[in-house]
């Protein structure tokens, strides 16, 4: 199944997808936007694009797993891109994605400008290959 992932931002979001075979997140844009009506667009034309079956949305839980003001945004912007889209959403707990997207990032010497301009899409791959690997430890199934 070809599964997109957003990691929602006040002015930027990640966008990544796997293939067929749920092996490997891979980055695919940043969308530079703060207007979520225009966000909204933009990943339903992705989601046509890449022909995406399921999309996973990063919910951003606080550190105790309580939700906040954050979390209930991404909520909200998940129903609405399902509406939208007419494609499956699903939230999935991102706490510390962007942390280890810096990380990761820090190991690849990428800093500045660059980095600027490919965390956000880093994290989403983070939020979506957490969200394959617990699908393929799980038989598919989904918490």
């Amino acid at each position: 199944m070809i599964i997109l992932s957003i990691d929602l931002g006040d002015s930027r979001t990640g966008v990544a997808v796997c293939d067929k075979t749920e092996f490997l997140a891979s980055p695919v844009t940043v969308i530079h936007e703060r207007y979520i009506p225009n966000v909204l667009q933009k990943v339903c034309t992705i989601v046509k694009e890449r022909k995406a079956e399921l999309i996973v949305v990063g919910y951003p839980k606080n550190m105790d797993a309580s939700i906040g003001e954050r979390a209930e945004k991404c909520a909200a912007f998940a129903r609405e891109l399902s509406t939208l889209c007419g494609v499956e959403t699903v939230l999935w707990d991102e706490r510390l994605t962007t942390v280890s997207a810096h990380y990761a990032l820090n190991e690849t010497k990428t800093y500045g400008k660059k980095r600027k301009a490919v965390i956000d899409s880093v994290a989403a791959v983070m939020i979506l290959q957490s969200f394959i690997d617990h699908r393929r430890m799980h038989n598919g199934t989904t918490v």
